[in-house]
């Protein structure tokens, strides 16, 4: 066999693949259609089915299936658009092409050309209205007697329906061995056994991760017992000189062999446990790495025939045309280059199409004969990023601008006035097209909508760019893997949250200066335009971070041209995670996608920014947006003075806590001066408030010890006390005090003002 023989090969046996799952969608869905022919939902996803299998077919050169899949799709387009009304004959005849789809994707079993013909014909006969008139008169199909106040007979010519021919059972593909290019056998497992291997390994890397602390533990009491062992060894040395009895001394001698033994022992198992942990974290490593293997493929595995088709569509649309693939070594998630094969197959036909000129056309511009598109794949912080171009043509504005205002989707004053990115976004609208007659190739407009539809499947973006007789450049980035997630992992509420990569513009640390307030919101200036800030806690429904910063810890996000700064209590990382996708029975949970599990263990919900995008959205049009407390305002919080209040009475205690806390101090209390004496050597003070008569600790003994204590015999000491007499006053002063207030002739400004003068205002 030839390399172009095999290269074939492995084109139809990818085509066998779409086909046995494009069919069964058709199937289902054309049964459905049967029970009520106007389900707009069965009718859009068998028309893009069939839309998909003709591109297939058209990509490894089956003609057969791209005559098949077109008529069909003519079929469900008509009944779309209400042009159509699917009676069970045409339900009959697409399950026959359906029928002939799989045939055609058989090996060994594809109709002859003479079926292919007749089939077509078929089909043309049903779409034609004048073949499917149903004699006058004969009742009218209840859908049209609807609209008929009366039936007037005229007895007319009467026309029989194309008969269908009856549908042809599929039989089953023969098994055979398949190998890869170096004779590896290939089995084919399912995704969903994938998916709990790599789940498994997972969390097999996770469990042996938990032996790390448990190590650290044993060898910290590996150290323990060898102190213990040594402190007896002392011992023994002291005792050596005093005269103990027989028995004492056998007693020491046993506990220091037993304690050495045990030690001994101790030594021998810990480092079992080190090569043991060692060997099951590489092991599990490995594991990991390889059910993750399983999952990734080159880039070049959904390229395969893309090459020939560009070629060929050129060739008949009357074009030289050749496609240039750089990264077809990138690794990517198999189930993205599944879901990434038909849309990059509808923007390289529409390149060719709408892109490419005539070779005429191009040599009168100046260009080469032969038009090129580029297809580039590349990584980039965790995202495929493809970027496809073309050296065609560009955009006619002008015609997309007309063609707005001829399907009425803007008024004319309105379309005079789009800018250049504001008309490149309605070719992406469904049914949007610049052709004004429908071809096999394109005129139905589900080219660019279709891409944006599985492009948003896969949490990706795209973006069209263009210069007018240049070319169009499509810019694509979606995860290089739907089974593992990149992410910043953050804490709010106390809890971990993991913010994707891909949907991450930046991470930033606000000063309490950059948080300016516009229009009732909070808004910072990220470039060149005030970007509005929320609170990841309201978001997420968490308790308000009680944490004193300086700095305000932000995460930037942005969906296409929606973009916020999301505040957080801090960050903790980036780390890859493995996603775990959440209960089907939870359903739908607001603004998170999944779940994943941190290195120790722990969980960590993965956001889905998209939805959350959508909840900033709708506390905007609430009005229930609430505010984020300035940090300056905690960092001013935390420079408070603070004070400490020691008295026995609840009532005192409690009168000089609230008077001191309106004024703006900081307090705390001590209910005697014991309690006092432990909150001064434990926490900072810039004042001590004390009475003199309490239980345990009197205030004279309580001053008079923080005044030998080096560290607090600066504090500044207020003296509050029922004592008014002389004595009394000079006891305290003697003792250490700065002030003393009798409590007999207590007011609120006394003791604020003696505050003030004793250590200033409330604010450092």
């Amino acid at each position: 066999m030839t390399p172009e023989q095999m290269r074939d090969a492995s084109l139809f046996e990818l085509f066998s693949l779409e086909a046995e799952a494009q069919t069964q969608v058709l199937s289902a869905g054309l049964l459905a259609l049967e029970r009520d022919p106007t389900q707009a939902n069965h009718l859009e996803s068998c028309m893009r089915a069939a839309h998909s299998l003709k591109g297939a077919a058209r990509i490894v050169g089956v003609e057969a299936g791209v005559s098949v899949a077109h008529v069909m799709e003519d079929c469900l387009v008509s009944a779309q658009e209400g042009r159509l009304y699917l009676r069970p004959e045409h339900i009959d005849a697409l399950l026959q092409g359906t029928d002939m789809l799989m045939r055609i994707a058989t090996p060994n079993a594809a109709p002859t050309p003479a079926d292919i013909e007749h089939y077509v014909a078929l089909m043309a006969k049903l779409l034609d209205p004048l073949a499917l008139a149903a004699p006058i008169s004969t009742p009218i199909a209840p859908f049209m007697a609807e609209s008929q106040e009366a039936v007037i007979e005229v007895p007319v010519p009467v026309v029989e329906p194309p008969t269908v021919a009856p549908v042809v059972p599929v039989d089953p593909p023969r098994k055979t061995r398949r190998t890869t290019e170096n004779g590896e056998r290939v089995l084919r497992v399912t995704a969903e056994r994938l998916n709990s291997l790599l789940d498994l390994s997972s969390k097999s890397l996770v469990e042996t991760l938990r032996l790390k602390p448990h190590l650290a533990t044993m060898q910290r009491l590996k150290r323990m017992q060898g102190n213990g062992l040594r402190a007896l060894e002392n011992l023994n040395v002291q005792l050596k000189e005093m005269t103990l009895s027989l028995e004492a001394r056998e007693a020491l001698e046993d506990a220091r062999r037993l304690l050495t033994e045990s030690q001994q022992l101790l030594v021998e198992k810990n480092a079992e446990l080190d090569e043991f942990a060692w060997q099951a974290s590489q092991r599990a490593q490995v594991l990991y790495d390889t059910a993750l293997a399983c999952r990734m493929r080159p880039f070049a595995d959904v390229l395969s025939g893309q090459v020939r088709m560009v070629r060929d569509l050129g060739r008949s649309l009357g074009k030289q045309v050749r496609l240039e693939v750089e990264g077809e070594k990138t690794q990517v998630d198999r189930d993205v280059l599944e879901k990434l094969e038909a849309p990059l197959t509808h923007l390289l036909r529409n390149a060719v199409d709408h892109g490419i000129e005539s070779s005429e056309q191009r040599l009168l511009a100046g260009k080469p004969a032969e038009g090129v598109i580029r297809l580039r794949a590349s990584h980039q912080a965790g995202l495929l990023v493809l970027e496809l171009s073309d050296d065609g043509q560009g955009v006619d504005l002008e015609k997309v601008r007309r063609s707005v205002i001829e399907r009425q989707l803007s008024p004319a004053e309105t379309a005079a006035q789009l800018s250049e990115d504001e008309l490149l976004t309605f070719l992406f609208l469904p049914g949007f097209s610049l052709r004004d007659k429908v071809t096999e190739v394109s005129g139905r407009g589900v080219g660019l909508d279709a891409v944006q539809h599985m492009v948003r499947q896969l949490r990706g973006a795209v973006v069209l760019e263009q210069t007018a007789g240049e070319g169009s450049r499509f810019h694509l980035e979606v995860p290089l893997t739907l089974s593992v997630v990149r992410s910043l992992v953050v804490e709010v509420g106390d809890e971990a949250y993991a913010f994707p990569l891909a949907h991450i513009e930046r991470m930033c640390d606000l000063e309490p200066a950059d948080i300016v307030q516009l229009e009732g919101r909070q808004h910072f200036w990220y470039e060149g335009r005030h970007v509005g800030l929320v609170a990841a806690s309201q978001l997420l429904q968490r308790p308000a971070s009680q944490h004193n910063q300086p700095t305000l810890k932000v995460v930037v996000i942005r969906e296409r041209e929606a973009i916020y700064g999301v505040a957080v209590e801090r960050f903790i990382g980036e780390r890859t995670l493995v996603v775990l996708p959440l209960d089907e029975r939870l359903g739908k949970v607001q603004d998170i996608s999944a779940g994943a599990l941190l290195d120790d263990g722990s969980v960590v919900l993965i956001v889905d920014v998209e939805d959350m995008l959508r909840s900033v959205d709708k506390l905007l049009n609430t009005g229930r947006l609430e505010r984020i407390a300035r940090h300056s305002n905690q960092a001013v919080e935390a420079a408070r003075k603070r004070i400490l209040v020691v008295d026995d009475s609840l009532t005192v205690r409690e009168l000089q806590r609230k008077l001191l806390l309106n004024r703006g101090y900081d307090v705390a209390v001590a209910v005697d001066g014991m309690d006092g004496w432990n909150a001064l050597r434990s926490e900072d003070f810039d004042l001590l408030i004390t009475d003199i008569d309490m239980p345990r600790m009197d205030g004279i003994e309580l001053v008079s010890l923080l005044r030998r204590d080096n560290r607090l015999q600066s504090l500044p000491v207020m003296v509050v006390s029922y004592k008014d007499r002389e004595e009394d006053r000079r006891r305290g002063l003697d003792a250490g005090a700065d002030y003393y207030l009798a409590k007999a002739s207590f007011h609120d400004d006394a003791l604020l003002d003696a505050v003030v003068e004793l250590i200033g205002g409330p604010r450092s």
